[in-house]
């Protein structure tokens, strides 16, 4: 099995939001100007503790809203990754709200190496972003792009919700028109999900919003079409590259615009994780920080790793995993790679798993590779359930 001599990716979250979203599970919180300021020497010290075994490919600032810190903070992150040697990375990703991007923190961001941003517009429809949530208007997502790109970024990513409660067929095909009509680089569309403890998962236990699966459905293939008519190719389940020249016209199996922080973790590789409720991935041992940025704060303060729980599954679970994760991505899994990373062979060990895929017109076994069809990637949640073992 494959074992990194050294970690090359990084993720850093950021718990800090101006408001809650009425769909958000992140942990996130509304933070004063001193905890963020205590936040950000607690993450320098945590990013210390793992310099020494990390030499990143990607990096990705998630959120909450990272954006939200101010030029000072920033500044602060910044020289601490100069420190450690931290800044060779080919893709340094950071979350953006369009209400807290301004020309200084864009220019900033870009100069010191970010030259990947991931802007949560959700919807282009007033009253929509008002049903989730959101603190940003229509106008300032174009706002924002437009200085974004005035400040050099050329790799940006919008994200897009639908399924949204109340939200029309017509209104979703506006808001994919309008984002397509931006330009940019990479979309990630998500279905809305009603996760327990939001308010939107309280509206529909109380019968004030209903989920309407045959509208989703038409709203997804109507995304497929439109990204597929606009030049973007599908990689992986809610993911959408524009495609390239070296893409090839038959699209390559990973597309040049792709997330490569986010292809790391559907391949199963290792990565830090570093903040309030961070995950990580590092060799085998699976481990998340407490979720509470006052406890978090503490204990890396006293010069500890602030993990809440950590585990180190058997082989076989973490070969499941993987491929849970791989089948997600259009390209499946080749197979001797899988074979690589975890020691089991994928048509042997998930031999019935696969048939039934197969008769069931979701899956397709070729010479080297498994992958779900067209059809088998509507159901990619409940394919990848199939692979899990316990």
């Amino acid at each position: 099995m494959q074992d990194e001599p050294v970690i090359e990716h990084l993720y850093a979250h950021v718990p800090f939001c101006a408001r809650k979203c009425s769909y958000c599970t992140f942990y996130s919180e509304a933070g004063d100007a001193a905890l963020i300021d205590r936040y950000v020497g607690a993450l320098a010290r945590e990013m210390e503790s793992v310099a020494g075994d990390l030499r990143p490919r990607t990096i990705f600032f998630g959120g909450g809203t990272p954006s939200i810190l101010n030029l000072r903070q920033w500044e602060r992150i910044f020289d601490v990754i100069e420190r450690l040697n931290l800044v060779r990375a080919s893709e340094w990703t950071v979350e953006c709200n369009p209400a807290t991007i301004s020309a200084d923190k864009a220019r900033l961001l870009r100069e010191r190496g970010v030259n990947r941003i991931s802007m949560g517009a959700q919807s282009f429809d007033e009253g929509l972003l008002d049903r989730l949530g959101r603190v940003h208007s229509r106008e300032m997502i174009y706002r924002s792009f437009d200085t974004l790109r005035a400040a050099g970024f050329d790799n940006i990513n919008i994200d897009l919700m639908f399924a949204i409660p109340g939200q029309t067929l017509d209104q979703w095909r506006r808001s994919l028109d309008e984002a397509l009509a931006l330009g940019s680089e990479h979309l990630s569309c998500y279905e809305v999900i009603y996760e327990e403890d939001t308010p939107l998962f309280e509206d529909l236990q109380a019968g004030r919003v209903a989920v309407d699966d045959e509208l989703a459905g038409v709203m997804h293939e109507e995304l497929l079409a439109k990204l597929e008519a606009g030049g973007f190719v599908q990689y992986e389940v809610a993911n959408f590259a524009r495609r390239t020249a070296s893409d090839g016209a038959a699209g390559a199996e990973i597309p040049e615009r792709a997330c490569r922080h986010n292809v790391n973790y559907w391949r199963g590789g290792s990565f830090y994780g570093v903040g309030p409720s961070a995950a990580e991935y590092v060799r085998g041992v699976r481990a998340k920080n407490w979720s509470n940025t006052q406890l978090w704060c503490e204990q890396v303060e006293k010069g500890r790793r602030a993990v809440e729980s950590s585990e180190r599954l058997a082989p076989l679970g973490r070969a499941g995993e993987l491929a849970a994760f791989g089948l997600r991505m259009n390209a499946g899994w080749p197979l001797a790679e899988f074979r690589r990373r975890t020691g089991f062979d994928l048509p042997v060990e998930w031999r019935q798993e696969i048939q039934r895929l197969i008769s069931l017109g979701y899956g397709a076994l070729q010479p080297g590779r498994f992958h779900l069809t067209k059809t088998g990637m509507k159901y990619a949640d409940w394919a990848a359930e199939e692979f899990l073992r316990s």
